[in-house]
């Protein structure tokens, strides 16, 4: 009888960290800012064009709050699929992200794992392996790409 074998894809454990950092990050940044460009202009301008009678907007206010609701649309659903992947990790690995990826406040790695009560070493593992765990959860995971056989 043949044996089926299976082999699993093997993990690029430096770009998915990448990712995952990067989507934390966009979480902080969403979570802090409202891009200036999206507020609507205050000062008159004044054009030499003559207004065309179509029904595009043409009002810099109505255009500034479209992208502002469609920039908190995205936001928000961004924000809560981050959330919604955090909630899935253990408690302790869920405190360490949030603590060091998610709060206002900024927090270095040496003094989460000192608050934490947890040595560098320990702390640094589980950090790897939450992670590992939150880019499956939001499926951003990046995989090595096999030379062909």
């Amino acid at each position: 009888m043949k044996q089926m074998t299976f082999q699993l894809p093997e993990i690029d454990r430096e770009e998915t960290k990448k990712r995952v950092e990067a989507a934390l990050e966009k979480y902080r940044f969403y979570l802090l800012t409202v891009p200036e460009e999206q507020l609507p202009k205050v000062t008159a301008t004044y054009s030499l064009v003559p207004p065309a009678h179509t029904n595009a907007f043409h009002s810099s206010t109505e255009t500034a709050v479209i992208d502002k609701v469609d920039f908190e649309r995205e936001r928000d659903k961004y924000m809560e699929w981050i959330r919604r992947g955090v909630n899935r990790l253990s408690p302790r690995e869920r405190e360490l992200i949030i603590k060091r990826y998610l709060s206002d406040e900024e927090m270095y790695d040496y003094e989460l794992y000192n608050e934490m009560g947890m040595s560098e070493s320990k702390y640094y593992r589980l950090r790897a392996r939450a992670f590992y765990k939150l880019a499956f959860i939001l499926r951003i995971e990046v995989y090595k790409e096999e030379a062909p056989v």
